[in-house]
């Protein structure tokens, strides 16, 4: 017998799909997937099968295409397939094959959903799916969100078959003597996941007969704990996080009130990509000085006496600009900067907005710019180089400031100047100088 009831019933309980939706049920011609579309068919759902041929295991690929063909042939329903080079996607994305099979496989779904209406990408993920999927997590380290499972929603994509396990679908597929093919580099373990299946897993069922049962109970616990954690979160935005425009305010004491403090403040800062790295290192700092940063890919966070303030990094449009001899001034980014050409030796000291450089040395055109991560210089009165990263930590610059600092260079590519902070060694007045080019920052 099928287990319909139970599976229109898993599937209305999670609202998944309904009767009227149109579903493309996603099929490699394993035991797990063609179960999937027997009990769709068996339950009256509107659905086609979709295939991917990965043209990874030579004649098996192409057989496991005409298997899933014939078996919508026979359901009388709609099929689609795709071939992929999922080697040459591997190698050109640096990606391992299985992320690629992955990646590929499932923006075609979306692809073909879209293109033809499909309401829902139905996949046939069971219970021993999900244990697998938290052991590996846990294995590679995860937060609450890993120990959740595999989920019965995400988006268009549904699992209406995670209310059975392994062991139940060969039982019916058995039963019924359904017809399906089988992956051979399923039973290697040389892939993660498969060196749990078949090395890991069966000690743990040795220590508890019961393990998909014990399991299940067990993430609808975490499903639960994961919910009081979103909504505690939440309540806390809302009580510590001021937004003003733009930027948000945190105060320090509210910070320093959170309990779990290391938890909660990463849940409150993960939507702007910070790390939990990053966390230990704002969570150190709050008896420290103003002034302290902390970035992520698109915000940066600074200590700003009793709080924290929260922005969007502003991205750096300053560009380039060329610098030709007869030029006396130009405008870069919140600078003015001026030449003057003098025909004295001149040495210019405690100022640092303005330089005097060998004129001799200078080869037009020469460019201010922005800051690079490759770029050194000598400073003055060094005779080793070294570069502007470890120059703007010895000077305790902030990482938001790095961007704006003008950086004067020769045609040759050499740096001349820091501006505003340290000259070139290379380029200074010396005795042998006839003539200098004297180059002045002024603050807009």
């Amino acid at each position: 017998m099928f287990p319909v009831k139970r599976f229109t019933d898993f599937i209305a309980q999670n609202n998944l799909f309904t009767p009227q939706n149109k579903v493309l049920a996603a099929v490699s011609g394993g035991m797990d997937s063609v179960l999937m579309v027997h009990l769709l068919k068996a339950a009256g759902f509107n659905f086609a099968i979709a295939h991917c041929n990965f043209q990874l295991r030579g004649p098996e690929s192409a057989a496991d295409e005409a298997f899933c063909q014939k078996l919508a042939q026979q359901m009388e329903v709609g099929f689609h397939v795709v071939k992929f080079d999922t080697q040459q996607y591997a190698a050109e994305n640096k990606v391992s094959i299985q992320m690629a099979a992955r990646n590929l496989r499932y923006r075609w779904f979306e692809q073909i959903a879209q293109q033809h209406g499909y309401t829902a990408i139905a996949l046939a993920h069971h219970q021993n799916d999900t244990i697998e999927t938290i052991l590996l997590n846990l294995t590679r380290g995860t937060g609450i969100a890993g120990l959740h499972g595999i989920l019965p929603q995400n988006g268009m994509l549904v699992r209406p078959l995670l209310f059975l396990n392994r062991d139940e679908i060969q039982a019916v597929i058995s039963e019924n003597n359904i017809a399906y093919v089988e992956d051979s580099s399923n039973a290697s373990t040389k892939y993660a996941r498969n060196k749990i299946r078949h090395e890991v897993i069966p000690h743990l069922k040795a220590l508890n007969p019961n393990l998909e049962a014990t399991f299940e109970n067990n993430l609808q616990h975490f499903r639960e704990l994961e919910q009081l954690l979103e909504l505690t979160v939440a309540n806390m935005r809302q009580q510590i996080m001021i937004v003003k425009g733009d930027e948000v305010h945190i105060a320090v004491r509210g910070i320093q009130a959170l309990k779990p403090q290391s938890l909660l403040l990463y849940k409150l800062l993960q939507p702007y990509g910070f790390n939990e790295t990053t966390i230990g290192d704002i969570l150190s700092s709050l008896d420290k000085h103003a002034g302290r940063v902390f970035e992520s890919e698109g915000y940066k966070l600074v200590l700003d006496r009793a709080q924290y303030i929260l922005s969007p990094k502003k991205k750096n449009t300053l560009q380039a600009l060329l610098i030709n001899e007869a030029d006396h001034t130009i405008h870069y980014g919140a600078y003015r900067l001026t030449l003057l050409h003098d025909d004295s030796a001149l040495i210019i000291k405690n100022n640092p907005m303005a330089v005097a450089i060998d004129a001799a040395l200078l080869i037009y055109p020469l460019t201010v710019r922005a800051w690079q991560t490759s770029d050194y210089f000598y400073p003055l009165g060094m005779k080793t180089r070294k570069k502007l990263s470890d120059f703007f930590i010895n000077q305790k610059i902030a990482l938001h400031e790095k961007a704006e600092i003008p950086i004067l260079v020769n045609g040759n590519g050499d740096i001349i100047w820091i501006g505003g902070y340290r000259p070139d060694d290379r380029y200074k007045v010396t005795n042998n100088t006839k003539k200098v080019t004297i180059f002045e920052l002024f603050k807009l």
